[in-house]
């Protein structure tokens, strides 16, 4: 497949074949807007070469920003002087990577002189700093070159690491044995390894300047952050895709790209990735780190106080190692999979080599839960200032903003943890410092006070505790806290408190090792009392056994500390009054009860990202309706109007090769309607049954159906086998439902796909397959039915989300108080709604169509569809060449000329 150079508008854009036209128009719309910094919402149907596009177009223009910037540089270096600028004409040098403090934000009235002065120092500074990036840049650009060129360095450091290896293995056991010599006694007979459970000194509320985790020594390991592009998309198995579509580019060879992913994604030390829950695998990791630096700080004091029980660090994180596979990410473009086949090869960390690979990368690629959580970024060491973000897959980045920062504790969590930290402070009351056990006691006091407003007793069993009063109640935080009466209690303080002390981390540790520790004999009743009491918190344990998981079921990873999860409830606390809510769930007992808080405002965190981005691109293969993005996210964010950009682009596929239709009757002549009040009618589900059955009958291949839920998909196929429908469907399609267990997802999909290969080249009178599935469930996104996969599309109604919701019903009073109403639109709430629910249906009618020659019918069988407000939040392509048919026979002609004719052809 032979490069194709395409120039478009001036500009060279390397492609490996010859592009669309619509791919052409992306690639230059993408080029001005991240030349120009603003906000771009891209549009690209599905099979339209997408992620192509965008790889094409956004690293052309890095290209060409990387060259404006190395001729700056040069010129400066060589006459030592920055040009004069008015800001709008400013040199990628000095707008993006300097930084500098404008001449604007001087004092007035200073004397010439003295701005001279100011002036040639900044331009020192400059030239200077300028001369240290331009050294690091080469000793990076040498090392590359020798990996390339000499894989004999590999081995070499592989060699060195297994001595190293070995050396430290003979120094553990000296210590060992010289330790089990001294037969010293643990002061206040604590056990073995017990000290590390106990608080440190809080010495400060205050916010103290934190390293970065490395040791001195390590300080190669950070340079400066080069422009570079953030790729972001929903899931790993997407961003895999995006990483091999880099990979067989134009720009695939000469690509510094490095893939993030969680810990638990990246981890190799096998004793940390057998804990199987995410915040375990975190909490172990930082602890192994901490010790890592704890015992080097230990040796190096001269007149230690006392001798502690040496405990491993994770022999993965090493700088020499470190070093070595950070290079290697940077040499070739590698997915997730690779980078750690890659780690294993070096015994070097993936997750901590691919983080310190970040400055010097070109193009990051990573789960934008990571780029979104202003937490998370700042631990995986991404700075956005001046850089470029790219969100893929963004149609629901609303609902993926408010997931991340919305949390929720039940009632059994919280007396959990309350019991936890009250018996850690029993046992080390003598050894903590006075703020450690003011804010312990704090936290006892913050947690017993959440259960109160529950209904419930601290002191009593939550599974056998029924509340008075059921039902749910919503709370502006204000109230919430009054209510709760810890309105007096400064939350950022424990927040902060909890964050520096990681008292969640030590309270675990106690609760996982206390069994095994040995204690003096009058301590063992009461431990034995507590654990008998931890054991019957656990859900479960005081009703019938459960049923044995079955075959291919996932078993559910070991629960993290509850109180590690409490500490993103009171995080969210914090939340100014008006962007969030708490949500109080009373059910029968205090354990199914819980305490929600609900973001409603997804713009406060996002306007962080738009205000440090240079620019923001948010893409999709179905964005419409974009009246979300632009009102709920970039207006509340700050974005104006004149720097967003919108591009939709339609699809390659020839005019004729969809068939969109708008059924609002049946072959009875019932009028559908599929309202929750009508369509449980059995006459409107047996007008649905007669009609797949018409479809069935000159549909080739496979057909999709998708209703509202799950329920009213059982609800139906119930119906139909009672009444003799699903047996008539039957003879010309095999029928399969979507399973609601996700392990159970391939197996249908396999079974669906081999029947309809099958029955296609046999003949006979079945013809293929009809898959009943669900809006919003796991066959309506992400899945390819592609060709005779996906010959035709039915839409059940219109999935509109349950009004009834305390939390839609909040959000939509939230956007009507916040947004200006649209004339002739209704109110914002209510647009809310309609766009929830079209953007489901945008998704989920897009799992056909995935080529240029293929072809499909898409059946909408409610007579609401033709109403145009609902016509106009279509995709551009697909609402172009819409046909409302108001009685089915009409509409069954064209169906079954239509796929005749591409039957035929294909």
């Amino acid at each position: 497949m032979a490069d194709n150079n395409q120039e478009i508008g001036g500009i060279h854009f390397p492609f490996p074949f010859t592009p669309y036209s619509i791919q052409k128009d992306f690639m230059a719309e993408l080029y001005r807007v991240l030349e120009a910094g603003k906000i771009g919402i891209f549009e690209s149907p599905t099979g339209t070469g997408k992620s192509l596009s965008l790889i094409c177009g956004a690293l052309s223009w890095l290209r060409d920003f990387e060259q404006k910037k190395h001729q700056e540089e040069a010129r400066l270096l060589e006459t030592g002087a920055v040009p004069s600028s008015n800001g709008k004409d400013q040199p990628p040098l000095i707008s993006s990577s300097c930084q500098e403090t404008p001449d604007a934000l001087r004092p007035a009235g200073e004397p010439d002189w003295v701005t001279q002065f100011v002036q040639k120092k900044e331009e020192r500074d400059l030239v200077d700093r300028l001369k240290k990036e331009q050294i690091r840049r080469k000793k990076r650009e040498e090392r590359l070159q020798q990996l390339r060129h000499n894989t004999q360095l590999k081995y070499a450091a592989k060699r060195e690491r297994q001595e190293e290896e070995e050396t430290e293995r003979l120094l553990r056991l000296s210590r060992d044995i010289l330790a089990a010599g001294a037969e010293a006694r643990p002061l206040e007979q604590l056990a073995p390894g017990e000290e590390e459970l106990v608080l440190s000194e809080y010495e400060s509320d205050e916010e103290k300047g934190t390293g970065n985790g490395l040791d001195e020594d390590e300080d190669d390991l950070e340079e400066e952050h080069i422009t570079k592009i953030y790729y972001c998309s929903r899931t790993h198995s997407q961003l895999a895709q995006f990483v091999h579509e880099v990979q067989k580019s134009p720009f695939g060879k000469d690509t510094r790209l490095v893939s993030l992913g969680s810990r638990q994604n990246l981890c190799i030390n096998e004793d940390v990735k057998n804990l199987g829950s995410v915040q375990l695998i975190n909490d172990r990791c930082v602890e192994l780190q901490r010790t890592r630096h704890e015992s080097k700080s230990r040796a190096e004091d001269k007149e230690p106080k006392r001798r502690r029980q040496e405990k491993a660090a994770c022999p993965f994180y090493n700088y020499k190692q470190l070093q070595l596979l950070q290079d290697e990410v940077l040499l070739e473009v590698k997915d997730i999979e690779q980078l750690v086949t890659l780690g294993k090869e070096a015994g070097a960390c993936p997750y901590y080599g691919s983080r310190f690979a970040i400055p010097a990368a070109q193009v990051v690629v990573l789960p934008y839960q990571m780029l979104l959580h202003t937490a998370t970024r700042q631990a995986a060491g991404i700075r956005l200032q001046g850089q470029v973000v790219i969100i893929d897959e963004a149609h629901n980045l609303i609902d993926t903003i408010t997931g991340i920062h919305s949390t929720e504790v039940s009632g059994s969590q919280l007396c959990q943890a309350h019991s936890q930290l009250l018996q850690y402070m029993e046992r080390y009351r003598k050894r903590l410092k006075a703020k450690n056990l003011m804010y312990i006691k704090q936290i006892l006091y913050l947690l017993e006070k959440f259960v109160t407003v529950l209904g419930g007793n601290i002191k009593q069993n939550p599974n056998t505790q029924s509340l008075s009063q059921t039902g749910t109640e919503l709370k502006t935080i204000n109230d919430f806290l009054f209510q709760s009466q810890i309105d007096n209690i400064n939350l950022f303080k424990v927040r902060r408190y909890c964050e520096k002390s990681m008292v969640s981390r030590k309270l675990f540790g106690f609760t996982e090792r206390y069994g095994a520790v040995l204690m003096p004999p009058k301590e063992q009743p009461r431990l034995a009392g507590f654990q008998h009491f931890l054991q019957s918190l656990q859900p479960g344990v005081t009703e019938a056994p459960t049923a044995p998981v079955e075959e291919g079921e996932a078993r559910a990873p070991r629960p993290a500390s509850p109180l590690m999860h409490i500490e993103g409830f009171l995080a969210a606390l914090t939340t100014a009054n008006q962007d969030g809510r708490v949500i109080l769930s009373r059910q029968g007992s205090l354990s199914q009860s819980s305490l929600k808080f609900l973001l409603l405002n997804p713009a406060v965190p996002f306007a962080q990202v738009v205000k440090e981005c240079r620019a923001v691109v948010i893409a999709g293969g179905t964005m419409q309706p974009v009246s979300d993005f632009r009102e709920q996210l970039l207006a509340c964010a700050g974005v104006e109007a004149e720097r967003l950009v919108e591009f939709s682009c339609g699809h390659v596929i020839p005019p004729d090769n969809i068939l969109p239709l708008v059924i609002c009757s049946g072959p009875s002549n019932q009028q559908l309607e599929f309202t929750y009040l009508k369509r449980e009618l059995p006459q409107m589900m047996e007008e649905t049954g007669r009609i797949l059955c018409n479809l069935c009958n000159v549909v080739p291949g496979g057909v999709i159906c998708f209703f509202p839920s799950y329920e009213y998909q059982r609800q139906v196929h119930a119906h139909w086998d009672k009444s003799g429908l699903l047996a008539r469907l039957a003879v010309r399609k095999k029928v399969f439902q979507e399973p609601k267990r996700a392990n159970q997802v391939e197996q249908v999909l396999t079974e669906y796909s081999r029947c309809i290969q099958c029955h296609g080249q046999a003949g006979g009178m079945v013809t293929g397959a009809l898959l009943l599935s669900v809006v919003g469930g796991k066959m309506s996104e992400g899945i390819n039915f592609s060709d005779n996969l996906g010959r035709c599309v039915v839409m059940v109604g219109m999935p509109y989300p349950n009004i009834k919701s305390p939390e839609l019903q909040e959000k939509m009073a939230y956007l009507d108080q916040t947004l200006p109403r649209t004339p002739g639109q209704g109110s914002p709430g209510k647009a809310l709604v309609e766009n929830l629910c079209m953007k489901a249906v945008n998704q989920s009618i897009g799992r056909a169509i995935r080529h240029q020659k293929d072809f499909a019918s898409i059946v909408l069988l409610d007579q609401r569809y033709a109403r145009p407000p609902v016509l106009a939040k279509l995709p551009a392509w697909i609402r172009d060449r819409v046909e409302v048919k108001a009685t089915f026979g009409p509409a069954f002609a064209a169906l079954r000329k239509f796929h005749h004719e591409k039957s035929g052809l294909s």
